[in-house]
């Protein structure tokens, strides 16, 4: 089996998530989707679990953060710096806030965060490797 990462969310409105994420370009994958859950595929490797409160604490009784907190960033890095565009503006037009953070714009690497309609937050970013500083040193 090769690795891959789940990232499990608890969600308090499962069916609005399921769409939010769709919308930003996430694949449902139905094998692992029932009422309480639902499996949304990024790539081979990143799956997110999204899991309604019930379903949550069958894992853990600790308590979910409220939706103003910052428990955790993923970034997922995207092809271009007008994907990260895209996606904020998708996220912002689906019921999620774009730019809870300012826009980082250095150069060889931009981003822009956003948050889910749980509060979870993603970076959205694209790097130019070529154009890091010291990457002409490199090889």
């Amino acid at each position: 089996m090769s690795r891959m990462i789940f990232i499990n969310l608890p969600v308090t409105d499962l069916k609005a998530s399921m769409a939010f994420y769709t919308a930003l370009g996430f694949e449902n994958n139905p094998q692992f989707t029932d009422d309480t859950a639902a499996c949304m595929v990024w790539s081979e490797a990143i799956h997110v679990m999204l899991l309604t409160h019930d379903k949550w604490r069958t894992f853990t009784q600790r308590p979910i953060p409220p939706k103003t907190s910052s428990e955790v960033m993923i970034a997922l890095a995207l092809d271009s710096r007008e994907a990260v565009d895209a996606m904020n503006k998708i996220a912002a037009e689906h019921g999620g806030t774009a730019d809870i953070n300012p826009v980082q714009d250095l150069g060889f690497m931009y981003n822009r965060n956003l948050a889910d309609l749980d509060g979870h937050v993603w970076e959205a970013f694209w790097m130019d490797m070529a154009a890091f500083p010291g990457a002409e040193q490199v090889g």
